[in-house]
């Protein structure tokens, strides 16, 4: 385990990359740097992205729920394609406007949804009826 905490934005780069499918990868990047758990990656026009967040829109459920048992924070977007509809619903009486949120890259939370497959079907319905 590294000792500096901090990191580079390489590194975030290619943690951020492997969250879209390399699950060993995302494991040996994160025992080596545990900070990386709570890290953005900037694509460039405030397109930021973090590992839960490029697992959630590619509906890597296995990556997302490994960083979510880190300690990574849920959010509505990778809520909603793990199939959460009670987060998902929680956070929208809380916060309407996140339904018309865009996740990175300027995905939808409907999108995220759809992502999340059959589990997901109830959170898919539920925002399609809200959109």
């Amino acid at each position: 385990m590294q000792t500096d905490e901090r990191i580079t934005t390489e590194l975030v780069r290619e943690f951020v990359m492997a969250a879209h499918g390399d699950l060993e990868r995302v494991q040996e990047l994160l025992a080596e740097s545990p900070s990386l758990l709570h890290a953005s990656y900037n694509w460039g026009g405030s397109d930021w992205e973090s590992a839960l967040g490029a697992a959630a829109h590619v509906g890597r459920k296995d990556i997302a729920l490994y960083l979510l048992e880190k300690g990574a924070r849920m959010d509505i977007f990778a809520a909603a394609m793990l199939g959460e509809l009670e987060v998902v619903q929680a956070i929208l009486v809380a916060q309407p406007e996140a339904l018309r949120a865009s996740g990175p890259h300027g995905i939808s939370l409907l999108q995220h949804a759809r992502m999340g497959g059959e589990k997901a079907q109830r959170v898919f319905e539920y925002l399609t009826v809200l959109s």
